[in-house]
């Protein structure tokens, strides 16, 4: 297929990128490159086509010809959506309805959505399905069960969507992120001995592998229409549902010398809660999660020692999503709104 791959530049889409061209498919990616320069290595991402443009901005026009959209492209956590929650509503709830019904009226007949176990927010110790009440806590999470409500209405015999929802994502990507649970107490263990915990450890969160997520994508994608068509599946694995202070000391033990310590103000989250996966396994059992979070610490961690990471590369703006954008900002390269500066408004 001729694939448009929204957000390829980010951490999923540089993992998703070369398993669609491994399968045959003809990517081009559009990306807005806000997250410009935090790579971990460039190298390993691969070169596609591009549309470098906002997608707010987004056209029928720049859709023609494609057979799908595998819509990645948004400001991806609760700590981005609480910078500017209307500018998360923006991106993540009316572009990606606006993207939808481009596609739409360009006659492009599948799109995939990139949503969020996040929409389950304060689920509690109950296990929740696609069916639960979606009870969000946050900007993130609200914007993405918006945008699944408007984009499920646009479902006709021409224009089929299909919904991943992710768990919290982990694992080495060449546009790594620091500020995903199991990537930063793994980083913050490497640098400095001491796996911090930001919460009180209680919270439950579902983790899934990048590459595991990069899986669901390209198998849906190939999934004939009749067993997707406007369907929503939680992406991750049953086993893979951990409390925090679980996965604390599953990186404490491979961390030699390294201890758990708790961050000022660490606290109670709110956001709680534990996803049943048996929709997406029963349906694609080929599809079932890889990586555990145990070998993806691993995986980090070798990596973290093959590059000589520092402390400094965890909590600047090369791998911490928000403080490039503060630090975007404070420079004035981009607007309240993220969008550029200047004359050229990507």
């Amino acid at each position: 297929m001729r694939v448009l791959l929204t957000g390829h530049h980010g951490y999923i889409g540089s993992v998703l990128t070369p398993l669609l061209i491994d399968a045959g498919h003809e990517v081009v990616g559009l990306d807005s490159f806000l997250f410009e320069g935090c790579d971990f290595d460039e190298e390993l991402a691969p070169a596609v086509p591009v549309i470098r443009k906002d997608v707010r901005d987004v056209t029928a026009e720049d859709l023609d010809g494609f057979d799908a959209v595998l819509h990645l492209a948004a400001l991806s956590n609760d700590p981005l959506g609480d910078l500017n929650p209307e500018c998360t509503y923006a991106v993540n709830h009316r572009a990606s309805v606006s993207l939808a019904q481009a596609a739409k009226l360009a006659g492009v007949r599948r799109l995939l959505f990139s949503s969020s176990c996040s929409l389950y927010g304060a689920a509690g110790r109950d296990w929740v399905a696609e069916t639960a009440e979606l009870c969000p806590v946050t900007p993130y999470g609200e914007s993405k069960v918006l945008a699944e409500r408007d984009i499920a209405l646009l479902a006709d015999d021409t224009f089929s969507p299909t919904f991943l929802r992710n768990a919290t994502a982990h694992g080495l990507s060449p546009r790594h992120r620091g500020d995903l649970v199991v990537n930063n107490l793994t980083a913050f263990a490497y640098a400095t001995g001491e796996v911090l915990m930001q919460s009180d450890g209680t919270p439950w969160r579902p983790l899934v592998h990048v590459e595991d997520i990069a899986r669901a994508f390209l198998g849906l994608l190939e999934a004939p229409r009749e067993r997707v068509h406007n369907e929503a599946f939680n992406i991750g694995a049953d086993e893979e549902n951990y409390q925090i202070a679980d996965v604390a000391r599953i990186v404490e033990a491979l961390v030699p010398g390294s201890r758990i310590a708790f961050a000022k103000g660490a606290g109670p989250d709110r956001r709680s809660y534990r996803v049943s996966f048996a929709k997406f396994e029963r349906a694609f059992p080929e599809l079932h999660p890889r990586w555990t979070v145990r070998a993806s610490a691993e995986q980090m961690l070798a990596a973290y020692r093959d590059y000589e990471l520092r402390i400094e590369d965890f909590t600047g703006s090369r791998f911490m999503r928000i403080a490039h954008l503060k630090e975007r900002l404070a420079a004035g390269e981009l607007e309240e709104t993220l969008r550029r500066q200047d004359a050229y408004h990507l």
